[in-house]
């Protein structure tokens, strides 16, 4: 005989009635195939990270329990005919593990509506950046050629003029106004 357990997730809307109806009928098949059983823990109702059969939550109960694999066998065939089981996983315990320690409590609900805030979940830790390293690449002078004492007059991007030609041209759109707002007055 081997030790196992075997979480059964029911459907949510059965009564505790047929869920004890459930876990009997569970047992006797244990025990008549000359098994006993050591524990059973309701963790009841959890919110199910996706729907199974239209359905957010499911009813958890644990089961631990000593029994041949023909026995365990025939528990799972039971269990996958059974329409109430929405889920069901049966698991081999090993000899001194932790198994009961960590069983004895069921997990604490979680809230069913509430989201996880932000100071709710772990901190993250973060490495302190280290500064990239710095190119030096040799820098060399670019040679650029000055533009001619017209082009500067006639371009408005040019963000450098000569003093002559800022002169220059400070006085030509003076002048270019004065024709436009006589042809207006006409």
């Amino acid at each position: 005989m081997n030790d196992y357990e075997i979480l059964l997730m029911l459907d949510p809307e059965l009564s505790e009635e047929q869920q004890g109806t459930l876990i009997a009928r569970t047992r006797e098949l244990i025990e008549k195939g000359g098994g006993t059983v050591d524990r059973h823990d309701a963790w009841g109702r959890r919110k199910l990270a996706y729907e199974i059969r239209k359905k957010g939550e499911g009813t958890y109960h644990l089961l631990l329990f000593s029994c041949g694999a023909e026995t365990l066998d025939e528990v799972s065939r039971v269990l996958k005919i059974d329409d109430t089981v929405m889920r069901h996983m049966a698991v081999r315990r090993t000899a001194g593990g932790s198994v009961d320690i960590a069983i004895s409590q069921p997990p604490p609900p979680e809230p069913v509506s509430a989201a996880p805030t932000r100071s709710a979940r772990a901190p993250v830790e973060t490495a302190p950046m280290e500064p990239a390293p710095e190119e030096t690449a040799p820098v060399e002078p670019v040679a650029v050629a000055a533009p001619a004492s017209e082009d500067v007059a006639d371009d408005p991007v040019v963000a450098s003029e000569p003093a002559e030609a800022a002169d220059e041209s400070a006085d030509e759109p003076a002048a270019a106004a004065e024709p436009a707002a006589a042809e207006e007055e006409e």
